[in-house]
């Protein structure tokens, strides 16, 4: 069957969406920024209420000052699906990298121009196009943008679990893999906070009075370290992110604290990790003089592919050829809101944002050509969900 024109056409828009992506990537919105966050929200706001019939309202998130963005389109119709996105980045408005550089007619280097601003115009692009087929009528959908996924989506949680229970399944537009891969499977995350305590003493007086908790902190840190070769953890990552203590240099400190990230590959891992991590502290504990803490824990357990998604993922795959697309996916080790909504029961589909790389880093960027094939492959799969060409398994 022919494409409708909208699909077929969004390759003219391609320009448009460029200047777009600049735009909402020149507005710093680092997780740690509230006014940054507020001015984008509302960037947001004004550029997803263009969709008909949007009802957009932004969304207090309790024990926090940022705000969540919903935009509920259609709520009674006899489908409804869930959207999902974010729109904090890893950059603070104190970081040197702040706006974007177009490196080739194909790359634009930027904050946030794959992870997720570049998720958000294949979202939007998707769903304008989508709007002028003919049986939108027949889906609705709601989209939720969190402010807070770079650090766990914490706040977001109960606004994501509560909308899983209202949804068939859901959509999630973070980035493709590199190579263009969509996400089948994801680790489980989790970031803990590892605290020494020891006694503080002169430095030149009483040294041995004193206990170092630096040092003693330094001695448990590669054992922590080392459970990324644990057999009885496979996939297991783990990361030492950051280390302080101390103060001056004439006193023995008796403070040191490390933040540790860990990824788990399966359901129960995130118990043996745990176990694994109070064993490892448990010697240093139990010395004189020395108080060891874990805190934090898991905010994602593993997302593991479901039949549900299997079959979804089997029609993305087909619409993706009519655009001469050979789509895959693969296991990742990064989290995202996928995670709470499978945790919650949602199936979902994940990694349908653009193409790009170098995440997380001054030369993150985005393949602009993905920003309008990626969004005509999820307008054609809504198409032709909303026609009745895909036939949807049951909801477990």
């Amino acid at each position: 069957m022919p494409l409708p024109d909208s699909l077929a056409s969004l390759p003219k828009r391609a320009d448009e969406l460029r200047q777009l992506l600049i735009k909402w990537c020149n507005q710093n919105s680092g997780s740690d920024h509230p006014a940054g966050l507020a001015a984008m929200l509302e960037i947001l706001y004004v550029d997803f209420a263009r969709l008909p019939g949007a009802r957009t309202e932004r969304v207090a998130l309790v024990g926090t000052t940022t705000k969540a963005l919903r935009i509920k389109v259609r709520p009674t119709a006899p489908l409804q699906i869930f959207i999902s996105g974010h729109f904090d980045t890893v950059y603070g408005a104190d970081h040197p990298f702040q706006k974007c550089e177009q490196l080739s007619p194909d790359i634009l280097r930027g904050p946030g121009t794959s992870d997720m601003k570049g998720g958000l115009i294949v979202m939007l692009a998707a769903l304008q196009a989508f709007e002028k087929t003919p049986h939108a009528a027949n889906i609705g959908y709601e989209i939720l943008l969190g402010p807070d996924e770079e650090t766990g989506s914490q706040d977001t949680t109960p606004l994501l679990e509560e909308a899983a229970r209202r949804h068939r399944f859901a959509l999630v537009f973070e980035p493709a893999r590199a190579n263009g891969d969509l996400v089948k499977s994801r680790k489980g995350t989790g970031i803990f906070t590892l605290i020494c305590h020891g006694r503080a003493a002169h430095a030149g007086r009483a040294v041995a009075a004193g206990r170092n908790a630096i040092l003693a902190l330094c001695e448990v840190l590669p054992q922590v370290a080392a459970l990324g070769h644990d057999r009885a953890l496979p996939g297991l990552m783990v990361n030492v992110g950051a280390i302080k203590g101390g103060g001056a240099a004439n006193i023995v400190p008796d403070f040191a604290e490390a933040v540790i990230n860990a990824r788990v590959t399966n359901p129960g891992d995130d118990i043996v990790f745990l176990k694994r991590l109070h064993e490892i502290c448990a010697p240093l504990h139990a010395r004189e003089g020395y108080r060891v803490e874990i805190g934090g824990g898991f905010n994602r357990t593993p997302k593991i592919e479901s039949p549900f998604e299997v079959a979804l993922f089997g029609n993305w795959q087909r619409c993706g050829r009519e655009f001469s697309l050979q789509l895959d996916w693969q296991h990742v080790g990064g989290g995202s809101d996928g995670n709470i909504l499978a945790a919650a029961g949602l199936p979902n589909l994940d990694g349908l944002g653009c193409v790009g790389d170098n995440l997380h880093s001054p030369e993150e960027f985005c393949h602009l050509p993905s920003l309008t094939q990626r969004a005509q492959v999820a307008a054609l799969f809504l198409h032709r969900v909303a026609a009745g060409e895909i036939a949807l398994p049951l909801r477990p």
